[in-house]
């Protein structure tokens, strides 16, 4: 089939390399000038299947509030907010509810692990090499955050997924770095889980997807889609099929069409800097449970990325989020990187900052299958966990269009 995607992130391009591998002829609009540049950019690189959960839990919305009063606060919400916004903060608060959220939670860790299998198979088989490192560790500052992840705890144990609790001696001694200057009770370690280079990832996986043939239309921007009698019209030019991965774009897409996705951006805010001394920066990834910041060690640089932001402009970069990541980074490896020396644009050292709208649905999981409409496709709505659910995503919906019964009930 000659088949169309709109939108060359992650996602997207994951999901052209699988449709390539089927033998059909795959044409990827992008209004970039290249691919993962908006969303993929700059992400944590964190692939954590055993700690992907929805956003919407029990508890979250009282959560929520109490960050609203905090300097460094996990989430923020930028007033006024659209319409949209508030719509979707109204399902939002529904989905949090227990019995939805067994569901969501399940359906999440399904995808995120068979995720995880798909992205170890693919490098291995088309032997990409791309920056990651081996292990994940949740710093926990105190009691009150054990406490927090107790619920987790018990869904790994559940699934016999390997994961250790330590006390703070033995994280050290796998994440040697970490500040003595900072108090941590203990922290929760997850051996399999992994660090990578989202975008590096994206571009190796592209060229292997053209290869196969497929083709990648950079720079071009798609705002309509034509449905015919016997397929879609873009720009145009027929196709057998049109799949939607354009992130937070997605919905408008979909409207006209009949289509309503509750779709809107939660941003997320990371800042990168090459590593000042190697034995002064993390192994592999941290995530500090209080903050909600992850730092990771890709390649020669740290990244430090974390924030959950409603609302707001989309250009206008939130200097409390930016000094709340710095804030962690100075507590866990204050020397990691050069961030000291001062610029006129940020304040800080010669680092990459990046804002990221993540394409966030009320109840969590992403939508990944038919549209309703005919010829029309959905892979979008991954949120905060793109990069960690895309390789599955890709792989589960070209199953779905070439009418084989998928690997995993999604």
């Amino acid at each position: 089939m000659k088949i169309a995607i709109i939108g060359a992130g992650i996602i997207g391009v994951t999901t052209a390399y699988e449709l390539a591998a089927d033998g059909h002829e795959v044409h990827v609009f992008e209004r970039r000038n290249s691919a993962c540049e908006e969303t993929s950019f700059a992400n944590a690189g964190v692939i954590s299947p055993g700690y992907v959960t929805p956003w919407a839990a029990p508890g979250m919305p009282s959560k929520v509030l109490k960050y609203l009063f905090q300097k460094h606060a996990p989430v923020r919400i930028q007033l006024p907010l659209k319409h949209g916004e508030l719509s979707w903060i109204s399902q939002w608060l529904k989905a949090c509810k227990p019995a939805i959220y067994e569901n969501t939670r399940s359906s999440l860790k399904s995808l995120a692990s068979y995720s995880a299998d798909r992205l170890q198979s693919l490098t291995k088989t088309l032997d990409l090499e791309y920056d990651k490192a081996q292990g994940y560790m949740v710093l926990l500052r105190g009691e009150q955050e054990l406490h927090r992840i107790q619920a987790n705890l018990k869904i790994l144990a559940d699934t016999g997924y390997e994961y250790k609790v330590l006390d703070a001696d033995a994280a050290r001694k796998i994440e040697p770095a970490l500040s003595a200057a900072t108090a941590l009770h203990s922290a929760l370690h997850l051996p399999n889980d992994t660090v990578a280079n989202c975008r590096q990832f994206a571009l190796l996986l592209r060229e292997k997807a053209q290869s196969l043939g497929a083709q990648f239309h950079f720079g071009s921007m798609q705002n309509h889609i034509e449905r015919g009698s016997q397929g879609v019209r873009l720009s145009g030019e027929s196709f057998d099929q049109v799949i939607i991965c354009a992130g937070v774009d997605s919905a408008a897409l979909l409207k006209p069409l009949g289509i309503h996705i509750p779709l809107i951006p939660v941003y997320g805010y990371s800042v990168s800097a090459s590593v000042r001394e190697p034995m002064d920066a993390p192994v592999s990834g941290v995530m500090d449970e209080r903050y909600k910041v992850a730092i990771s060690r890709i390649g020669n640089r740290v990244r430090v990325a974390g924030s959950a932001e409603i609302g707001g402009d989309p250009t206008r970069i939130n200097q409390a989020a930016i000094q709340t990541l710095y804030k962690v980074l100075d507590d866990w490896f204050p020397a990691a990187a050069d961030t000291k020396g001062q610029t006129a644009s940020n304040g800080r050292g010669q680092v990459q900052v990046w804002k990221g709208a993540r394409p966030m649905l009320p109840s969590g999981p992403p939508r990944v299958g038919a549209s309703g409409v005919q010829n029309v496709w959905l892979n979008l709505g991954h949120g905060s966990s793109g990069w960690a659910l895309a390789c599955g995503s890709a792989r589960l919906l070209a199953d779905q269009i070439a009418g084989r019964k998928t690997a995993i009930d999604f």
